[in-house]
C-alpha cells in the first residue's frame, strides 16, 4: 500500500442527518468505508466530518464588471475552497471555466453556461442580452454548453414602468424550457418580484433563484409543482442599499425592492413551511465576495428554517438534488471536517479544520 495515496477520518462521519460513523478512509482519492488491507502510519485528521458544502448559486468567473481572468476566477474558487465549498452550481457566467475540471485541488463545477436576459434588463456585459424570438435557440446553445443547467433572468427593472417586470412572454418561455428539458437540462431564473412567478412555475421551470416575489398565492404551486428555491439571502440583504441608489430616478422599483427585502425571512420561512424545496447559494462573483456559505446556511436558520435542514440545504439534500454524492463508498472523498458538530450550531461552518479534495488535504 506504500504506492497508493491513504488518508483516515476518524471522530464523526456525517454521511446523512441520521447517518453518523465512526470513521471513513479516503483511498487514492474515493471513500470506502473497509479498512485497507496492510494499510500502516497513515495520516488521520479528527473531527466532524461533512460532504464537501454546496453554493448552489456562485459565480466563478465572473465580477461587477463581467468576466475575468483564469487567475481572478482561480482566486475566487480557492476562497469558496477555503469556506469548504466543494461543490458549485454556477449560476451563469460568461468566461470559459473548463480549465477547473483539470485541477483536482479546486472545487468541482456544475455550469449553466451564460445568463440569457432580455435586450437591455440585466447588467451589461453578463448575459446574452436577446429578444423573445431568440429565447428557444439560444437556451438550447447554453443547454449544450452547459453541464445540465440553464439561466434565465426571469425579471429585472423595466424603465418603462420604473419598475420590476417580467420579461419574456409566456408562450416564448414555455418552448424554451420544453427544449431545454428535451436536452437533458434542468432551467432556472433569476427573478425578485411577484409578476413572472406563476408563469414560470406553469411553464415548467425547475428552480427560481432569489424567488423574493413569492406570495400566499404563488407558493403552494411552488410546493405542488416541486419547485426549488435558491433564497440567496446574503444578496437580499443588499437591496436597501439598491433601493437607496436609485430612489431618485426610480421611486416604484426602489419602494418595491425594500419591501421585498422586509419580508424576506417571512417569505423563506412559508415556503419551506409548505414544503418547496430551499438550498443554499451565496450571489458570490458578482457584487459580492465568494466564501460566504457559512453566512447563507445561518441566515436560512435565521428566517425560520430548522439548523439540520438548514445544514442538509448545503450538504446532504443539495447534493441529491444536484445529481452528486454523498460520503458514500467509492464517491470522491471530497470532505470538511469541523472541531464541533455543525448540526449543533450551524455557526461551526465558519471555522473548517481540514478540508480534504479527491482525497488530499488541501486546508488545515
Amino acid at each position: 500500500m506504500s504506492d497508493r495515496m491513504v488518508l483516515r477520518v476518524k471522530g464523526r462521519v456525517l454521511a446523512g442527518p441520521d447517518d453518523v460513523r465512526d470513521e471513513l478512509w479516503a483511498v487514492d482519492g474515493r471513500i470506502t468505508y473497509e479498512r485497507p488491507v496492510g494499510v500502516r502510519d497513515v495520516p488521520v485528521v479528527h473531527g466532524w466530518a461533512l460532504p464537501g458544502l454546496v453554493d448552489a448559486h456562485c459565480h466563478v468567473g465572473l465580477d461587477r464588471h463581467g468576466p475575468v481572468d483564469e487567475a481572478t476566477s482561480e482566486k475566487q474558487a480557492l476562497t469558496d475552497r477555503e469556506a469548504g465549498t466543494l461543490l458549485i452550481r454556477d449560476a451563469g457566467s460568461p468566461s470559459d471555466t473548463r480549465w477547473i475540471d483539470d485541477r483536482d485541488d479546486l472545487p468541482k463545477i456544475i455550469r449553466a453556461g451564460r445568463h440569457i436576459a432580455r435586450t437591455r434588463r440585466y447588467i451589461r456585459n453578463y448575459a446574452h442580452e436577446i429578444e423573445p424570438g431568440d429565447l428557444v435557440a439560444y437556451v438550447a446553445r447554453e443547454a449544450r454548453r452547459g453541464d445540465g443547467w440553464v439561466k434565465l433572468v426571469g425579471d429585472w427593472l423595466d424603465r418603462e414602468t420604473g419598475d420590476l417586470g417580467a420579461c419574456w412572454p409566456r408562450g416564448e418561455v414555455e418552448a424554451a424550457i420544453a427544449q431545454a428539458h428535451r436536452l437533458g437540462a434542468r432551467v432556472t431564473a433569476h427573478c425578485f418580484a411577484e409578476e413572472s412567478l406563476r408563469d414560470l412555475v406553469e411553464a415548467g421551470i425547475d428552480c427560481i433563484e432569489h424567488a423574493t416575489g413569492l406570495t400566499e398565492d404563488t407558493i403552494p404551486l411552488f410546493a405542488e409543482r416541486g419547485v426549488a428555491i435558491v433564497p440567496t439571502l446574503v444578496n437580499i440583504a443588499t437591496f436597501p442599499h439598491l433601493a437607496d441608489g436609485g430612489e431618485a430616478k426610480f421611486p416604484r422599483w426602489s419602494a418595491h425592492m425594500r419591501a421585498l427585502h422586509a419580508r424576506r425571512y417571512d417569505t423563506v420561512r412559508a415556503a419551506y413551511d409548505a414544503g418547496v424545496p430551499v438550498f443554499v447559494g451565496t450571489d458570490a462573483g458578482g457584487s459580492l465576495a465568494h466564501g460566504l456559505v457559512a453566512d447563507e446556511v445561518a441566515e436560512l436558520v435565521k428566517a425560520g428554517i430548522p439548523a439540520i435542514d438548514a445544514l442538509s440545504a448545503t450538504a446532504w439534500g443539495a447534493r441529491r438534488w444536484l445529481g452528486r454524492p454523498l460520503l458514500e463508498e467509492g464517491a470522491p472523498a471530497d470532505l470538511v471536517v469541523y472541531d464541533e458538530d455543525p448540526r449543533a450550531d450551524v455557526r461551526v461552518l465558519a471555522a473548517p479544520r481540514w478540508i480534504i479534495l479527491n482525497g488530499r488535504i488541501v486546508s488545515g
